[in-house]
């Protein structure tokens, strides 16, 4: 580490950091300050009224440091809120620190719990948004997703077994336990009954071969992707209710009724508040070899009387609609809202996605939509009576049928009431994983052997 590195960071426990407003010089204004953590990484934008440079640079001699320079830039209040807004189970960051450190420039030093890979990028504005600078913490070493999965699923099952033998044990501890004699009044015993005959037990089962054994003991991965998140909160209802916090219920509530299905394992594309590119809830579904993906999502228009539920499938030659292609437009456009760092995206998926799904995919992918909207048909009014088809990015995964689902119309009153309704919620987690088991049921699931 150089010397001037050294000096630069002692000189940040010497900044004052509290400053009245005449001391705010001008320059960029700050709008906002976010820090999005999640187990995948943790993200942290600053949004302003022009575009911020900065550089970054990490400092390993002790507690890993990242320490970020923001050029023509004044200590405003604003930014000290930064410090308020890392949370004590942020896997990546453990405090922030903001200085003055030139005229003009702004330090903040970033404390870390672990290495990261950071990446720095600017996104201009979109939406509400104004000016967005975004550092992204990644870890230096990503977990397998499918070993966690397996992990996970052996932690269940283990946990399932203690409590049975917990159980088992006090029921035989019962039985054995002597019976208690009352040694002051004596009571006669009532006549033995004759044994009863009981049937000799049927014949145990022959043991399965190799290829049912292969069936029973393969883990089926369903992959649930939450729509939106982070810095893209979907549509908002009339009273203010965020699609990316319904539909983050949703899928949790839906993904604890999966597990509990014996051999079944379900992997979430977000499991918190962050945002997750397009091409990356492709990407993590095909890691984990996932034998289907159902993104959940609720649906939004201009006019408040539009209502029901939606199934949509890829489509190969158009959008089955005008409705259609207009929804995929505007859900392919998330990845725009949310923020990514075109840089660094992967050119495997990315092939994977301008490509063509097979037709096998398509034709498989329907057939789950026939299942589930059959089910959700039942706990709602449907918009449309048939699965439609159009381009969402976030179905072109080659491999692996795959839906979306728009829950309902979170812009219609009464709908985005329903959304917000606990007891909706779980009738239509029901119905979501009912047509899920029986599309299985009708269509098992072939031998895990790709190779992603």
């Amino acid at each position: 580490m150089t010397v001037r590195r050294r000096t630069a960071l002692a000189r940040i426990g010497q900044t004052v950091l509290l400053l009245g407003a005449a001391d705010i010089a001008h320059g960029a204004s700050i709008v906002a300050v976010r820090v999005w953590p999640a187990a995948d990484y943790t993200r942290v934008t600053i949004e302003s009224d022009t575009v911020l440079k900065a550089n970054h640079f990490l400092v390993n001699d002790g507690p890993p440091r990242l320490v970020v320079d923001i050029d023509g830039l004044e200590l405003s209040p604003a930014l000290r809120e930064l410090v308020g807004k890392v949370r004590p189970d942020d896997p990546y960051i453990a405090s922030v620190r903001v200085g003055q450190f030139q005229p003009r420039v702004v330090r903040l030093v970033l404390d870390l719990k672990q290495d990261v890979a950071p990446q720095q990028f600017t996104l201009t504005p979109v939406a509400a948004y104004q000016h967005r600078m975004v550092l992204d913490l990644y870890p230096v070493q990503a977990r397998d997703p499918l070993l966690v999965l397996i992990r996970e699923k052996e932690a269940a099952e283990k946990l399932a077994a203690r409590a049975v033998q917990d159980a088992l044990g006090d029921f035989i501890g019962r039985i054995d336990q002597p019976p208690t004699a009352d040694v002051t009044v004596a009571t006669a015993r009532p006549p033995a009954s004759p044994p009863v005959q009981t049937p000799a037990p049927p014949p145990p089962p022959e043991p399965p071969n190799a290829e049912t054994r292969e069936r029973i003991d393969r883990l089926v991965i369903v992959a649930l992707d939450p729509g939106h998140g982070g810095e893209d909160p979907g549509a908002i209802g009339p009273t203010g209710l965020r699609e990316k916090d319904v539909v983050l219920a949703v899928a949790r509530q839906l993904r604890d009724k999966l597990n509990a299905v014996r051999g079944m394992r379900v992997m979430m594309t977000r499991d918190a508040d962050f945002f997750v590119p397009l091409h990356d809830r492709v990407r993590k579904a095909r890691r984990v070899q996932a034998d289907l993906l159902v993104s959940i999502h609720a649906d939004a228009f201009f006019r408040p009387e539009a209502r029901g539920a939606s199934v949509f499938a890829l489509s190969t030659r158009g959008a089955s609609s005008s409705a259609a292609r207009w929804m995929a437009n505007k859900e392919n456009a998330a990845d725009v809202v949310g923020g990514v760092n075109a840089a660094v995206r992967d050119p495997q998926v990315l092939r994977a996605m301008l490509d063509m799904s097979t037709t096998s995919q398509i034709k498989d992918s329907l057939k789950l939509g026939h299942e589930v909207l059959a089910r959700i048909g039942k706990v709602g009014r449907l918009h449309k009576g048939q699965v439609e088809q159009a381009g969402f990015a976030v179905l072109k995964a080659p491999d692996v049928p795959s839906i979306l689902v728009e829950t309902a119309f979170i812009s219609n009153p009464q709908e985005e009431a329903q959304l917000r309704d606990p007891d909706y919620q779980a009738r239509l987690v029901d119905a979501l994983a009912l047509g899920i088991r029986r599309y299985f049921a009708k269509n098992p699931p072939l031998a895990r052997n790709r190779q992603i």
